[in-house]
């Protein structure tokens, strides 16, 4: 079965909306933003190498065993582990973290202006030659 569209002429007018319509469909930008504890965990995976961002292997875990280290760097906050893990990329490659990593930044509830936001302030502390931040 085809679908039959009526020919419109030339004298058709064009359907107006209302601007009121408009404004409310399109929503207001806000400006990405962390919360503290969200900051906490961006300036404390500045110490974080990247070995915490894999799994670690037999002989690491033996090594840790024989020191008697067993905690794991991972957080129990699957968002707050997505943060983490960006923010220990971000403090050490910058814009040039792989796009898989971003990818699942983004899809733990982030937005790409947050990423934004996070590298900005990563690279300004770089600069400032310091670990603060917000």
């Amino acid at each position: 079965m085809a679908y039959h569209a009526p020919i419109q002429t030339q004298a058709a007018q064009p359907v107006p909306f209302p601007v009121k319509a408009l404004r409310s469909v399109t929503p207001a930008i806000e400006k990405p933003s962390f919360s503290p504890l969200e900051w906490s965990v961006i300036r404390l995976a500045r110490v974080d190498s990247l070995s915490t961002l894999r799994e670690s292997g037999i002989i690491s875990r033996f090594i840790n065993w024989l020191t008697g280290r067993n905690g794991s760097p991972e957080l129990a906050n699957p968002q707050l582990e997505a943060l983490r893990r960006i923010s220990v990329l971000s403090w050490h490659f910058g814009f040039t973290v792989p796009g898989d990593d971003v990818a699942d930044f983004i899809a733990a509830g982030f937005s790409p202006e947050q990423y934004e936001l996070l590298v900005h302030s990563i690279r300004a502390a770089i600069s400032a030659g310091s670990q603060r931040i917000h």
